[in-house]
């Protein structure tokens, strides 16, 4: 069993006993959460343009998927400075994911605050949405309220504006409900979602083969059970009530074996995402922190990551492409060295 690389230098942003850690350590969230998450997100075509023109999605399924989770493990579990080195990291990823919509012909900006939203929103809600209907059912008003305010912390450290983030369940379905008549599903979505939906074949290569062609139908049908009705014709997906109601009933036994064994949610997340493991273990395993407490994106910034916000960085980055000074966007299926996540985990001493 792997065990966390390093010490952590305080809780995070949350820490042990926030309802954020409860949900997200809901063992559901590492295959059902994140992939309904991912597929939803295609429903905003200028997103789907963004992923699509790197031809990543397909090109290197394993490793995208790996590092997204990576991304989210980190801002929920790991420590602040990394958390926000992290953060850094990723404005600069995505940085070169930008250009014309050629499906729309609008611009696309994986930074763009709305889409950053976006994903963010289609996460969280993912997350806690198969937390409900696989696991232990619906939070309290006050822990579903406190879940949606750390939502709103999480999103500090993307290049959101916090006025957007909505902050109960009310203001949440109006966001989705808001969203709904800007989405539509283009030819590269339909294609990427199916992609993923074959997750135990596309994304976890780990898997033993037999294991990936029994378990593949399984995985795919409890991910569409999660979909809205209306939804599913512009995912490109069809299956009947009967189906999703046999799909939940035959996972939720299953996590509810799995739930609070923290030797078989390693074990999940050791397939899924290997990149996730250093910062989901400590919090499933109970490993504590060099310090107990939790500090917000605006404190760690200012002593650990660039003094920018990543509004701000966005600004600056949109500044340089007008000015013909930013890096050319990624060619699509380029071949490019990633730029690695764990060099954030080089914690500095605090200024």
């Amino acid at each position: 069993m792997a065990t966390t690389e390093k010490n952590r230098i305080d809780e995070g942003l949350f820490g042990p006993g926030s309802v954020a850690w409860k949900v997200w350590t809901f063992p559901a969230s590492a295959l059902q959460g994140f992939a309904r998450a991912v597929t939803i997100e295609h429903l905003d075509p200028d997103l789907t343009a963004a992923v699509d023109e790197t031809g990543q999605v397909i090109q290197r399924t394993p490793l995208r998927y790996d590092r997204t989770m990576e991304y989210f493990s980190a801002v929920l579990f790991a420590d602040t400075p990394t958390v926000i080195k992290m953060s850094d990291i990723l404005m600069k990823v995505h940085s070169r994911a930008y250009g014309v919509n050629k499906v729309t012909g609008n611009e696309y900006d994986s930074n763009n605050p709305d889409s950053q939203l976006w994903i963010h929103m289609t996460a969280w809600h993912s997350i806690l949405y198969v937390y409900e209907v696989f696991g232990p059912g619906r939070l309290s008003r006050d822990e579903e309220n406190e879940y949606w305010r750390q939502c709103a912390i999480a999103a500090e450290v993307q290049p959101i504006r916090q006025e957007d983030v909505p902050l109960t369940r009310g203001e949440v379905q109006k966001y989705f409900d808001d969203w709904r008549d800007k989405l539509s599903a283009s030819e590269a979505a339909i294609s990427n979602v199916d992609h993923i939906l074959n997750g135990f074949e596309t994304i976890e290569p780990r898997l033993p083969t037999i294991l990936k062609k029994v378990g593949r139908p399984f995985l795919r049908a409890s991910i569409i059970a999660t979909y809205p009705r209306w939804m599913r014709p512009m995912l490109g997906v069809k299956q009947s009530r009967a189906v999703d109601s046999a799909s939940i009933a035959l996972w939720k036994m299953f996590y509810k074996a799995a739930h609070n064994n923290p030797r078989v949610m390693m074990a999940m997340v050791e397939r899924v995402s290997p990149r996730s493991v250093r910062y989901i273990e400590p919090a499933i395993r109970g490993i504590k922190a060099d310090s107990p407490r939790t500090h917000s994106p605006s404190w760690a910034r200012e002593r650990y990551g660039d003094p920018r916000t990543p509004l701000e960085q966005y600004a600056d980055i949109k500044a340089a492409r007008a000015q013909g000074a930013a890096e050319q966007p990624y060619e699509h299926n380029h071949q490019e060295p990633v730029l690695e996540f764990k060099e954030a985990d080089q914690n500095p001493v605090a200024v």
